[in-house]
């Protein structure tokens, strides 16, 4: 299970670190942390030329590892969890173990030596920076930047931000903060004696498609049994999981799971009546036998409308729980207290299907790939800057340069839509317990990625876990598109397939209740995006074009509500929402639904 720890370690490059420095790391920690202050706990270990700091808003010590745990001369610090926390002592000396299950990232320090190391997708991440004097690595971005400073002023790298104007994250290791950078998945940072090194291991190679149903048998246990290896601790959790649970696969698969481990869970689901999340949910913990809550978003007394947040207090608290590296357009789970009951959603799912990018494709010829990846990296170039366009260029060469595309986008996710999106997006859930994310652990990436690519697009993977975990639910329709394998399914003879052919799925069209305020933002809401961006075009200009985002907001609603978001996030942070002030004051603005009869 996840926690909310927050690292920073400092390595001098020659004599000690200055207490000048630990006494700003100390001012500027609270900023850097999206949780109340009088919950923060921190812990410090010095030693000769290097220093480790640990923040965390856990109640008490008694999750394992602690929050900086000595062995012998070294200590280590973990963000994240393990699988089993008997695992700590192999991270002394492999911080970036592919063998070791959990969630992670780890700080090893001793006199002399500052080790940090990711995981195989970096969805806990490290940032690391340097001065003149010091090697400075840490788990939230901003801390390192600030750390780094001299002042409390905030440099951004204004050219990195282009590519989340374009996809609302990160497409490279950069951060909207000058000088410091995010490393890469599998890797491990060493500084011994002043001087870093970066060890970085591939992601594994998928092997070829098994061609037996013998050999499907053999490698998807082993997908399996990682996968209930990390629901098994919850058995003993005290009382049920909570699963956010939807109509698709991926949530599906996690019912089916926790089903199959014997692990005691209820399900919710937000959303409409009429919304095919809330149908099929309602089937789904009909089967398992489950309880099953819908949550209905807030609408006005007339229920022809639905209230949304104000935009400024929606992006502040964006930025201050994901640094500016996810878009105010993604839903970030609010603070609560911290409880240690365990939750779970699906997401990062896709990485058992070869990943979102690779979902997205009905083309699979190399030409269409080619056409995904670069589409991905530089997509509405003549909203940008020739420079902006150009650094987003450089970013894609070394992912067309590969030759299994299929690969280089199920990397391309793994790499940026996990290891970048989700490692921000996830910090709001963190920070008030314990979110479970099977999909997440390091085994059941290691055994993904094992797996012939276009097997796992097929959807016959995923499929068969859902049926291998639970079989009640083989007459479940799937919502939105149907399953990729089953495509002429029914019109073969062959025993198994009319055995196995799922049922029709639901298409959201039909049900009438697939609106949501974010694709169709009306125009007082686009009006309150559209002055923010337009009011301050100066702040955006070093990397687009004025006269394109004028036109983006030309009609009385956006067509593209995903880039306008993505362009308010980018201003806001630029212009300085945070760190500062939270808003107070701002009124919710009502977004009106379609009127059914038209």
């Amino acid at each position: 299970m996840d926690i909310v720890r927050v690292y920073l370690g400092l390595a001098a490059k020659r004599h000690d670190v200055p207490a000048r420095v630990l006494d700003r790391v100390r001012s500027v920690a609270e900023t850097a942390f999206p949780v109340p202050p009088e919950v923060i706990r921190g812990r410090e270990w010095h030693g000769r030329g290097v220093s480790l700091f640990g923040w965390t808003n856990e109640p008490d010590d008694s999750r394992q590892p602690r929050l900086i745990s000595e062995h012998g001369s070294r200590v280590l610090g973990l963000n994240g969890h393990l699988a089993d926390p008997a695992d700590a002592a192999r991270l002394l000396d492999d911080p970036s173990s592919g063998e070791v299950g959990g969630c992670f990232s780890a700080w090893v320090a001793r006199d002399g030596e500052l080790t940090a190391a990711t995981a195989i997708n970096r969805v806990c991440p490290v940032f690391y920076a340097e001065t003149p004097d010091l090697h400075i690595v840490g788990s939230r971005a901003l801390l390192v930047h600030l750390a780094a400073q001299q002042s409390d002023r905030i440099e951004h790298d204004v050219l990195a931000l282009q590519t989340m104007i374009r996809q609302g994250f990160f497409l490279s290791d950069e951060t909207p903060y000058r000088g410091v950078t995010a490393l890469r998945p599998s890797s491990r940072l060493d500084v011994r004696d002043g001087r870093r090194t970066i060890t970085e291991t591939p992601l594994p190679e998928a092997a070829q498609a098994p061609g037996s149903a013998r050999q499907k048998r053999a490698a998807i246990t082993e997908l399996a049994d990682a996968l209930l290896a990390t629901v098994a601790p919850l058995r003993e959790a005290g009382e049920p999981v909570n699963l956010a649970l939807t109509g698709g696969r991926d949530t599906r698969i996690l019912a089916a799971l926790l089903h199959a481990a014997r692990v005691p869970f209820r399900v919710t689901t937000n959303g409409l009546e009429t919304h095919p999340d809330v149908i099929l949910a309602r089937q789904i913990a009909a089967k398992l036998k489950v309880e099953h809550t819908v949550i209905a978003p807030p609408q006005t007394a007339q229920q022809d409308a639905v209230l949304v947040e104000h935009p400024l207090s929606r992006a502040w608290e964006t930025l201050r729980t994901c640094e500016g590296m996810t878009s105010a357009y993604e839903s970030i789970v609010g603070y609560l207290p911290y409880s240690g009951k365990a939750t779970m959603s699906g997401q990062s799912g896709e990485t058992l299907r070869a990943g979102s990018l690779n979902l997205l494709q009905s083309d699979l010829s190399d030409k269409a790939l080619l056409r995904r990846i670069n589409n991905t990296f530089y997509k509405d170039e003549k909203l940008f800057t020739a420079e902006a366009n150009e650094h987003a260029r450089e970013l894609a060469k070394p992912w067309q340069a590969r030759r299994n595309r299929l690969e280089a986008l199920d990397h391309i996710y793994v790499w940026y839509k996990v290891g970048r999106w989700q490692a921000s997006a996830r910090a709001g859930s963190l920070r008030r317990g314990d979110p479970v994310r099977p999909f997440l652990d390091n085994r059941v990436v290691r055994a993904a990625l094992g797996l012939d690519q276009g097997w796992r697009l097929s959807e016959e993977v995923i499929y068969s876990l859902i049926l291998r975990f639970a079989p009640e639910l083989r007459d479940v329709p799937i919502e939105g598109k149907p399953w990729r394998f089953a495509e002429g399914l029914a019109a073969q003879r062959k025993w198994w397939t009319r055995t196995h052919v799922p049922p029709e799925h639901l298409p959201t069209a039909k049900t009438g209740g697939g609106w949501s305020w974010r694709t169709s933002p009306g125009p007082a809401l686009t009006g309150v995006l559209r002055d923010q961006v337009l009011g301050n075009l100066d702040a955006l200009t070093p990397i687009v074009n004025p006269d394109e985002v004028r036109a983006l907001f030309a009609d009385p609603v956006v067509k593209k509500p995903g880039l306008a978001w993505h362009l308010y996030t980018v201003s806001a942070l630029l212009t300085g929402a945070y760190p500062g002030k939270q808003p107070e004051g701002l009124e919710q603005i009502p977004v009106s639904k379609p009127d059914p009869a038209r």
